[in-house]
């Protein structure tokens, strides 16, 4: 008989600006961000590839945006997955800002580092 996988686990990993999500203890994918001014700015959402169709993005977007809510931030999503499931969830639109040139120009030299 094989083993039930375990459920998937998601984790904050601040070193690395990320979120994490894990099936049976490997990385299945991330999402990314940046804080700025009590904002997290999510830019970048990703599921590998062997782990693609399971709902496992909406999962982590899904824990990363309670994260934000306990923590006191907001969110910015310049991240199109992240937009997407922000428009489908309006339980977050009180603490969700707008994308800015500001923003796009601040996220861009962050990256650039």
């Amino acid at each position: 008989m094989t083993q039930p996988a375990a459920a998937p686990t998601v984790q904050r990993v601040d070193l690395k600006h990320r979120y994490e999500i894990l099936v049976d203890g490997k990385t299945a994918g991330l999402t990314v961000y940046r804080d700025r001014d009590g904002r997290r700015v999510f830019y970048h959402t990703e599921i590998d590839d062997a782990f693609a169709g399971q709902g496992l993005a909406s999962m982590l977007v899904q824990h990363a945006l309670n994260d934000v809510r306990a923590s006191g931030k907001r969110i910015v999503p310049v991240c199109p997955y992240v937009a997407k499931f922000l428009k489908k969830h309006d339980e977050f639109a009180d603490i969700t800002d707008p994308v800015t040139p500001e923003v796009l120009s601040w996220l861009q030299t962050m990256r650039s580092h």
